[in-house]
């Protein structure tokens, strides 16, 4: 039997700010990446930003003195975690992209906010209320209409920024990304069953370390030919920041945040990726926003107010006079 996990659940408040600023920093990384998607193969991209996640945090893979022994059901579901949301996800969509069109596999990749709630009231047997399945509605038409707005791939479909979008074969390529949504979903399911034993910090080293392994083979491959040399000092440091962003920071605020927050509710602040994607390319990048883009943050927005908003409190029936 696992005792009291041991890092505290942070207050509400503080976790829907650990979720929102998680997702943020996804769709930061992830605009600010797209020089490294071109100055490095795909796959060592991604067994570089494991590695260096790996050399970050050893110490985090210690077991605190109050946390129990990882159970053979728990070390499944790590595994399962990081094969999932990390090195499935990105094969699904480094090929799905490619045999489809990129607002096609936005639109399917907008269905995130659903399909979470969907496996969380199937595997965890959470309550979804009205409340919050209007805030996933708001969620997904918010991230369709980003989809639709932009001519280029979507920011949250990062790991295939540099694949050829072919048309054919497009049914196949829609199945690929739906399997990415699947994975997506996984991960925040995966993780809150996980927040119940495992603290945070535990969990984000445990399951960079699986991504590694997973991904080691097909980094070497890549690496095997690839010039390192042709590669700019600033880029370095980009991949740094990348790497810390995407191994480390965005995975325990996101874990930190489920220990508090239902995963259906928190799979509402997936909106923030592309909010905030699309602000650093306004702002930084020099992009410049459409009235589609800000009708689709105006419905992110509403999305996440209503998955927020503090619950009624019942008021309790009054008791009959005596007598």
């Amino acid at each position: 039997m696992n005792s009291a996990p041991s890092s505290p659940a942070p207050p509400l408040w503080l976790a829907y700010g650990f979720l929102a600023l998680s997702m943020a920093l996804v769709g930061s990384y992830v605009a600010l990446s797209k020089p490294l998607v071109a100055a490095l193969p795909v796959f060592l991209l991604a067994w570089l930003r494991f590695l260096i996640g790996a050399l970050a945090m050893p110490h985090w893979l210690c077991k605190p003195a109050n946390e129990p022994p990882l159970s053979p059901a728990t070390q499944r579901l790590i595994f399962l975690e990081s094969f999932l949301g990390n090195f499935l996800f990105t094969v699904c969509m480094l090929f799905g992209v490619s045999l489809t069109s990129a607002v096609s596999a936005g639109v399917i990749m907008a269905a995130i906010p659903t399909m979470v709630a969907l496996l969380s009231w199937l595997f965890l047997r959470e309550r979804i209320g009205l409340r919050v399945w209007l805030a996933i509605a708001c969620a997904v038409a918010g991230i369709a209409l980003f989809s639709l707005s932009k001519s280029e791939l979507p920011a949250h479909l990062s790991h295939a920024l540099e694949a050829n979008l072919a048309y054919k074969n497009s049914w196949f390529g829609n199945v690929l990304v739906f399997g990415a949504v699947v994975c997506e979903a996984s991960y925040a399911v995966i993780g809150k069953k996980l927040t119940g034993s495992v603290c945070p910090k535990r969990i984000t080293a445990l399951i960079n370390l699986w991504g590694l392994a997973l991904m080691t083979p097909f980094g070497l491959y890549a690496a095997w030919t690839f010039d390192f040399a042709s590669v700019s000092a600033p880029m370095w440091l980009l991949l740094l920041f990348y790497a810390l962003a995407a191994s480390v920071w965005t995975v325990w605020l996101w874990m930190t945040g489920l220990k508090t927050v239902p995963a259906a509710r928190a799979g509402v602040f997936t909106v923030m990726l592309p909010v905030a994607a699309a602000l650093v390319g306004v702002g930084v990048l020099g992009e410049r926003l459409t009235a589609l883009q800000l009708l689709a943050f105006g419905l992110c927005l509403v999305g996440v107010v209503l998955a927020t908003l503090p619950a009624r409190q019942a008021v309790p029936a009054k008791s009959p006079p005596l007598g």
